[in-house]
């Protein structure tokens, strides 16, 4: 299963217009996000937020990740200070699969960002998380905290934002977006024999694992006739016709 290194600002001292400033929201927004991946089968870890922007790529880089998301409110420049607005996706232009990330977001933004022509895919060769990191990389600018109508968008749509996010995870992968429920405790139950865990919610999906009959596994959403599970800290799809809540 798809692994993402989640990684919003650290940048307490970028105030917005009215109340808060860019670490508390893009926090936030990395905190809703989490459920969403739980339940669409997306293993993530989290930034440490007393590290800095080198910190942060260097723990992604010590681990084994398909996607570095970086989140960030941007500003404008003083002489324009309050008059820019937009969404802005960078890629590192040398890597394909950067490129189709950012794209992805980008165009998904389009269907909540207000001024749908202003969400782009941009390409950086200076923004260090998306230069210098191993795993695919892409650097969210989500409006600009400085004007007061992006500013206001950010703050009232944390949960769609990150909704949002995670869906452009899940096109990126491939793999269904499913809504979060409760986590709930299920027990395998079969003939006696192991229950495969699969990449796919499909018997044609690869098979990553095995989960013995009896055992309890976490169950976090549900896709069709299978249950996205955790065992033993692999993350998959398992039938839901094998596994009892």
């Amino acid at each position: 299963m798809p692994k993402v290194f989640l990684s919003p600002s650290t940048q307490e001292w970028n105030s917005y217009v009215t109340q808060g400033n860019e670490e508390l929201y893009m926090n936030l927004i990395a905190d809703r996000m989490e459920p969403y991946l739980r339940s669409s089968g997306i293993q993530f870890d989290r930034n440490d937020p007393s590290r800095n922007v080198t910190g942060a790529i260097s723990d992604s880089n010590s681990g084994m990740y398909d996607v570095h998301l970086a989140l960030h409110s941007n500003a404008s420049p003083e002489n324009l200070a309050g008059k820019l607005r937009g969404v802005d996706i960078y890629y590192y232009p040398y890597n394909k699969y950067s490129e189709a990330l950012a794209t992805i977001i980008a165009n998904n933004m389009m269907n909540i960002y207000p001024l749908p022509d202003k969400s782009r895919a941009l390409p950086t060769t200076s923004l260090g998380e998306v230069t210098r990191t191993n795993a695919v990389s892409v650097l969210c600018e989500l409006g600009y905290h400085d004007n007061i109508y992006d500013e206001r968008w950010i703050r009232e749509n944390v949960n769609l934002i990150a909704k949002n996010l995670v869906q452009s995870l899940c096109d990126y992968f491939g793999i269904p977006f499913i809504e979060p429920t409760a986590v709930k405790m299920g027990t395998v139950i079969t003939d006696g024999s192991n229950l495969n865990l699969r990449a796919f919610p499909s018997m044609a999906g690869k098979i990553i694992g095995v989960i013995p009959n009896g055992a309890v596994v976490n169950v976090y959403g549900r896709y069709n006739d299978w249950y996205v599970v955790s065992y033993n800290g692999k993350y998959g799809y398992a039938s839901s016709d094998f596994v009892a809540l």
